[in-house]
């Protein structure tokens, strides 16, 4: 059996990964590129008489070695023994991405082109000419659809042709100046212009949306416009839907009691039952609902073409104040997760670049922080909840854009990064992939309430039952008391002096969502009361608006989560750098969440 190596390669959002799948299905093997935290995707299969190994190379714009992964796959295609090079394309957006495919071709490399996505193209009324294509470029052209297991078969076999031929020796990438690249895209254009067919119509449309979304004056206030609306869906349908999932854990929670009295089970097991395990996961599954709208009308945008704009947007308004325009993409990504959002700080040039951004991510209102917003807006602020919650978000971005510009005056030898961004078409949101996007976000969040959050639940109901003297009736008397107390000196002028506060805090470290169950235990509120109960006993110890507002600025701001912080010391390989950013939240959260108390009170 002869053997076949073949590396696939392509812009981001290609449907590399989705081809990659494909072929390889499970058997996959997973590392990371030697020296750094990328992931190197590698598997084998058989078809006909080759054994043929797939390199999945990180997706990318160009080989002009500016960011990590492009580096990585200018290094492999030089070094490595390739048979093939499958650069696959994204049919529906030939201009963009046809720029990489000429820089392969210059390798001297055997090159095939994977038009993936002809079945977009087909549903939007365009028409490519492959023997066209292909006498233009000097290579073979074949069309595919990666979704729906098109083209495959006919793929393979061009590659298996491919490979019979000369391989280039000491292949060498050259690297475009401004010049050669300004040339380049002249030849795509005419490519373009005498290859495709109505592709005029679909960029007028796109052009005619984009002079309204992404207008100077008025582009910024329609997004925050689109956001407001998306939030009044977030807290208002959610928490309606929420009121049922409430109703559903009230009856679980007392089924569980009735069984668990029923069988004898002594009180301490039972309170760790019902109070430590199920008023701790169950407070935070009855918070299903907004996260789901909420990743549901995130979904939406994002298929629709809309969010790559928002990072566009930002760009002008990032620049004037001395950030880079990159920056801004990993900060959009952190109102969903901060980990994927500190991976993403790779596209950066340089070290400081990246380490500078990971210090506004932690800024950003990840998803795990709705379940705080929505419970103390909720209670605290009735009919303004939404404003209150939205403020957040954009408190957020301000103390955000603050440190940048503070940490970037503090570096005399700070060179701003030009925003290279993808603006596709607009497209009506393909139902599957919002359903899988969705999905991907529910699961993440089960997941979290079945491991992190339960095991939280645990321990928190261990420090509050458990004290010096044994297990303790009230929780006063426990260690979580006594350590919460040590903090109350210390966040009372945030006006947050009260020791359960402080332990909730200490446990949101775990997963910020943790925070909310914890408060529902600490308080010894029961799963089936509503929120009144809590309403009224933080309200008699002197818990007002301003100090429930300055709760969740705290929470916004202070550091983020256990996993987070463990992706920012891989990717900075850097113990030091992650105290200092560790003390760094907790004064920036502390300082900011003072100053508005104190203002206020």
């Amino acid at each position: 059996m002869e053997n076949l190596n073949l590396a696939f390669i392509g812009n981001p959002n290609c449907g590399k990964t989705t081809l990659f799948n494909a072929y390889t299905g499970a058997n996959l093997k997973v590392a990371n590129w030697p020296g750094v935290t990328i992931e190197k995707k590698e598997s084998e299969f058989n078809y006909n008489n080759f054994s043929i190994k797939i390199t999945d190379l990180p997706g990318i714009y160009s080989l002009n070695s500016y960011s990590i992964e492009e580096q990585i796959s200018r290094k492999y295609i030089e070094e490595e023994n390739i048979d093939v090079i499958v650069d696959i394309i994204d049919a529906s957006s030939l201009e963009r991405n046809l720029y990489l495919a000429l820089q392969l071709i210059e390798t001297g490399q055997a090159v095939v082109l994977a038009l993936n996505m002809m079945d977009v193209v087909k549903k939007r009324g365009m028409k490519i000419n492959i023997k066209k294509l292909e006498d233009k470029l000097g290579i073979k052209v074949v069309p595919i659809s990666a979704k729906n297991r098109s083209g495959l078969d006919e793929l393979i076999e061009t590659v298996i042709e491919c490979s019979s031929k000369n391989k280039a020796d000491n292949v060498k990438v050259k690297i475009d100046n401004e010049e050669e690249i300004t040339k380049k895209y002249d030849f795509i254009s005419k490519i373009v212009s005498e290859c495709v067919e109505n592709k005029k119509e679909r960029e007028e449309l796109t052009d005619k949306i984009d002079k309204v979304l992404t207008h100077n004056v008025f582009g910024l206030p329609i997004f925050i416009v689109i956001m407001s609306i998306v939030f009044l869906l977030t807290f208002t349908l959610g928490d309606f839907i929420k009121g049922y999932f409430e109703l559903a854990l009230e009856f679980v929670s007392n089924k569980v009691l009735y069984i668990l009295q029923g069988i004898g089970l002594g009180p301490a097991v039972i309170s760790l039952i019902v109070d430590g395990i199920i008023t701790g996961v169950g407070g935070i599954l009855t918070f299903l609902p907004n996260i789901f709208i909420l990743f549901l009308c995130l979904a939406f945008l994002e298929d629709s073409g809309y969010m790559s704009r928002v990072a566009y947007l930002m760009n002008g308004i990032m620049e004037k104040l001395g950030l880079s325009g990159k920056a801004c993409i990993p900060m959009i990504l952190g109102f969903g997760c901060s980990v994927p959002a500190v991976m993403s700080t790779r596209t950066l040039k340089s070290d400081k670049d990246r380490r500078r951004t990971m210090m506004l991510i932690p800024c950003m209102s990840c998803s795990a922080k709705i379940p705080i917003y929505v419970l103390f807006a909720g209670l605290f602020f009735q009919k303004y909840a939404t404003l209150v919650a939205l403020s957040m978000y954009l408190i957020g971005i301000l103390v955000g854009i603050i440190v940048g510009v503070i940490t970037q005056k503090l570096d005399k030898d700070v060179k701003r990064e030009k925003l290279i961004v993808e603006l596709p078409e607009y497209k009506m949101p393909d139902f599957k992939t919002i359903r899988k996007y969705v999905w991907d976000k529910v699961k993440d969040y089960l997941e979290k309430a079945g491991t992190i959050i339960f095991l939280a639940s645990i321990l928190l109901w261990g420090v509050l039952n458990i004290g010096p003297t044994g297990f303790v009736e009230n929780a006063e008397e426990s260690f979580g008391a006594i350590f919460g107390k040590i903090l109350v000196p210390i966040l009372k002028p945030a006006g947050l002096g009260y020791w359960q506060i402080a332990v909730a805090l200490i446990s949101g470290l775990a997963a910020k969502e943790v925070v909310v169950s914890s408060i529902n235990v600490l308080y010894g509120i029961d799963i089936t009361a509503n929120g009144t109960e809590l309403y009224t006993i933080l309200s008699s110890v002197g818990f007002k608006p301003i100090n429930a507002f300055c709760l969740m600025i705290f929470c916004l701001l202070y550091v983020p989560c256990i996993a987070t912080m463990a992706t920012i010391k891989n990717e900075t390989k850097s113990n030091a750098f992650t105290l200092r950013l560790i003390a760094f939240q907790i004064l920036l959260a502390w300082g900011i969440t003072t100053l508005v108390y104190q203002i206020f009170v």
